[in-house]
């Protein structure tokens, strides 16, 4: 049943209080096809953890939110299973699901923000693992066909934070579920990122299980990250820039400590966090919109602010970085 005028502030992160001109929430594959075949010619806000999104102004498109869960083992051997997620589990009790099951390959992952749907278009990922180092493929609604396409890893085309479904597959496509290839026994430990080691050595964890690198991250997040629940945030609001190597050297002549990730012969990351703070805008506020205290990438609304007013904060510091470094800071949120 469509609805009209309703608040989406209790479906995003960022808790900005947008008004969804007209709403219906699909609890099935079903429902949702029922949805769209009854509203031809419309144009489509998807809706699932809101997490990933800033949301500057109401939305005039009809909003459907996704409420399509469930979790399968659909195939498995001694030494692998594979396991399709629907698209609204939520991605940490998912994580979770597999880490209570001793598989093995999303522990890095813990404590994302976000459905499961969302891993595919963004193509998640922290701390040295991406999802498209486990998933096999994933099964999504072609909105124009109705018809269910299914992409392999390949097919999605990923890159750092990017996939088909964010280019030319953008707005044409539902994702349904997405399915994980992961380890059932000599599992692969991602812990070559300093703070992991760091927090395990703290905890006097030498052998480390994926329990051990979960509660890592968790913890590492945990005390740089604000709760959603408590100081809405999208968590990061960048995208780690990608520059060339030779604009990296030129900058570490000036900055000598700026932390650099080399990716290979022509390209290193920077991590956007430092750049953030460098500049001076860890903690800043105006209004309600402000750099978190803790954690520079992370962008929060204190209660009231509004969205186009966090929106204009980010031009702002990209504006900044642009000036101060010649880098070019890519929002990793979609803005709407």
């Amino acid at each position: 049943m469509i609805q009209e005028n309703v608040s989406l502030k209790p479906y995003n992160t960022f808790g900005l209080d947008v008004q969804a001109k007209r709403f219906v929430q699909a609890n099935t594959l079903t429902e949702l096809t029922t949805i769209i075949q009854s509203t031809p010619g419309q144009e489509y806000f998807i809706l699932s953890g809101g997490s990933n999104m800033l949301l500057t102004q109401d939305i005039e498109d009809l909003v459907i939110k996704l409420n399509i869960k469930g979790i399968e083992i659909v195939e498995e051997n001694d030494d692998f299973v594979w396991i399709e997620a629907n698209a609204s589990e939520v991605w940490h009790d998912f994580v979770q699901w597999t880490l209570a099951r001793d598989y093995g390959g999303l522990e890095n992952l813990s404590l994302i923000p976000g459905h499961v749907g969302t891993t595919p278009i963004q193509n998640i990922g922290a701390y040295g693992v991406e999802i498209k180092d486990t998933m096999v493929c994933c099964k999504a609604l072609n909105i124009k066909t109705l018809k269910v396409d299914e992409f392999t890893n390949a097919q999605c085309q990923f890159d750092y934070r990017e996939s088909i479904f964010k280019k030319e597959a953008k707005d044409q496509y539902i994702i349904l579920s997405a399915t994980y290839k992961l380890t059932k026994k000599n599992h692969h430990l991602h812990t070559n990122y300093g703070v992991i080691n760091g927090e395990l050595e703290k905890r006097g964890i030498t052998t480390p299980t994926i329990q051990d690198v979960s509660e890592a991250v968790i913890a590492i997040r945990s005390s740089k990250l604000p709760n959603p629940a408590e100081l809405g945030n999208s968590g990061s609001f960048f995208k780690n820039p990608i520059i060339s190597n030779e604009l990296y050297e030129s900058l570490r002549v000036k900055y000598p400590t700026i932390p650099a990730y080399p990716i290979d012969e022509q390209f290193t990351k920077i991590p956007a966090g430092w750049l953030i703070e460098t500049i001076g805008y860890k903690g800043y506020r105006i209004g309600d919109a402000g750099v978190h205290s803790k954690q520079a990438l992370v962008l929060v609304n204190y209660g009231k602010a509004q969205g186009i007013e966090i929106k204009k904060l980010s031009e702002s510091i990209q504006n900044e970085v642009f000036n101060i470094f010649n880098i070019h800071l890519e929002a990793e949120v979609n803005i709407f």
